[in-house]
């Protein structure tokens, strides 16, 4: 009897609801990774600086993470359905705002929007099927949802450069659109109808959202200009959010107190590394062949997929060495092979062989994936079961909070590095010194990695 349950198919019911949800979050999940080839076109066309330009993936980065904590919250109020038809209907509209959008700071805005339909999304997709599930199929449902999530590094470039090499960039959220309706279609058939409302809604922390994300926006924007007032009063708003916090506890925005638990401060502190090591240089390193080698979007698009190819092979393995021997000495590894695999980039030139670079990056790939699963799974060693969801938050706004934080830093100082630079010798040489700094995000990494826990340890 056992056996047969446990080999037994996923419920079809369930298995409906995963895919409905699925196919509406694949234009999520395409949009974060196809902007990474788009951006040079874009400085091109609106003939903006890439210091401006790259605020179109960190204005979505922002509000991706300013919007997951309150999911919670807003399902409480709106129902899984209503809230999930809501989330996409408005990452339908940013899409289609974006593609009608004038210049820079329009473009810019609009990202915002698809941002918040797409933080959204991306939460509300796994609750909704935890919920569904009640303890049943959830480790074969989750895998379902994980893979396109693990497959868009690898499609969503060169998607990108497929659109941008037949048609203008515009047409790179034009493509979100079938995916929405076809989303919002199915969802109204298939999701089960939300309850009735909750007589008391439960009270949303205004204080905390007031305070958190303008001070995430302001530090980095601060470092988007190395400096000036920003900084400073990015850093006084979150210090107020911390002291807030830690008055209102679990009903904060963030419940920070969670951070008492080794595994998931260290966690969190090392994927705030790595989601800045992983978007910054998914925007440099097709720059450098599009700007330093002349390569088209497409054929930028094309170069990157053996680092798609790594990070998705590296999951199940992964996976199985964390069971057997923890999440500390996987990440050690993990980071050792990704920051192995970046030096090389510090040493690029303007006739660096294409094909060791993608061999690199195949590894560079590898120790990503690995990384990102070793600090995934053991952030919640010794949490309670309560305080799981909450955790989650804390991780997943972490990782895009770097991604911000990185993309910004690394543009402004690759800007910085060849302003006055005119041959592709000189270019290769500001590459290469941005380069070296994501290589120093990663070193950093290392050390962090001796405080994630042992195996079965909180």
């Amino acid at each position: 009897m056992s056996t047969r349950d446990t080999r037994s198919p996923v419920d079809p019911a369930l298995r409906r609801l995963t895919y409905t949800l699925i196919v509406g979050a694949l234009a999520v999940i395409f949009d974060t990774t196809i902007m990474s080839v788009a951006i040079d076109d874009l400085a091109g066309q609106l003939h903006t600086p890439l210091a401006t330009v790259q605020w179109v993936s960190t204005a979505y980065l922002l509000a991706l993470s300013a919007t997951m904590p309150a999911v919670g919250w807003a399902q409480a109020v709106l129902g899984g359905k209503r809230l999930w038809l809501l989330a996409l209907a408005l990452f339908l509209a940013g899409s289609v705002l974006c593609a009608a959008a004038w210049n820079a700071p329009s473009l810019i805005a609009f990202r915002a929007v698809q941002g918040v339909g797409g933080g959204v999304m991306m939460v509300l997709m796994a609750t909704l099927v935890m919920q569904a599930a009640e303890g049943r199929d959830t480790g074969r449902t989750m895998a379902l949802i994980t893979v396109p999530t693990a497959l868009g590094p690898v499609i969503g470039p060169v998607l990108g450069g497929v659109i941008l090499h037949l048609g203008d960039w515009r047409w790179i959220f034009l493509f979100n659109v079938p995916f929405c309706l076809a989303g919002g279609y199915l969802a109204r058939r298939n999701l089960p109808e939300d309850g009735p409302r909750p007589g008391r809604a439960p009270r949303p922390d205004v204080v905390g959202m007031l305070l958190l994300l303008p001070g995430i926006t302001a530090v980095v924007y601060g470092l988007t200009r190395l400096g000036g007032p920003f900084l400073p009063l990015g850093a006084v708003l979150l210090a107020g959010y911390v002291a807030w916090a830690l008055r209102r506890g679990a009903d904060a925005l963030l419940d920070i107190r969670l951070l008492r638990h080794r595994a998931l401060a260290s966690s969190t502190a090392l994927l705030l590394l790595a989601g800045a090591a992983l978007y910054g240089a998914m925007l440099l390193m097709p720059l450098y062949w599009q700007q330093v080698r002349g390569e088209s979007a497409l054929g930028a698009a094309l170069l990157l997929i053996p680092q798609g190819l790594g990070t998705l092979l590296s999951r199940s393995l992964a996976g199985r060495y964390m069971d057997r021997i923890g999440a500390r000495p996987v990440a050690l590894a993990a980071f050792a092979v990704t920051l192995a695999a970046t030096v090389p980039f510090g040493f690029v030139t303007a006739t660096t062989d294409d094909t060791l670079l993608m061999a690199v990056l195949f590894a560079r790939g590898l120790g990503l994936g690995a990384a990102m699963i070793a600090l995934m799974g053991g952030a919640y060693l010794g949490l309670r079961h309560e305080d799981i969801p909450a955790a989650s938050g804390i991780s997943r706004v972490t990782q895009q909070i770097g991604g911000s934080l990185g993309t910004a830093l690394l543009i402004v100082i690759l800007q910085r590095t060849t302003a006055d630079t005119r041959t592709p010798a000189a270019l290769a040489t500001g590459f290469a010194t941005a380069f070296w700094w994501t290589t120093a995000i990663t070193a950093a990494a290392l050390p962090l990695c001796l405080l994630l826990p042992r195996r079965g340890r909180g």
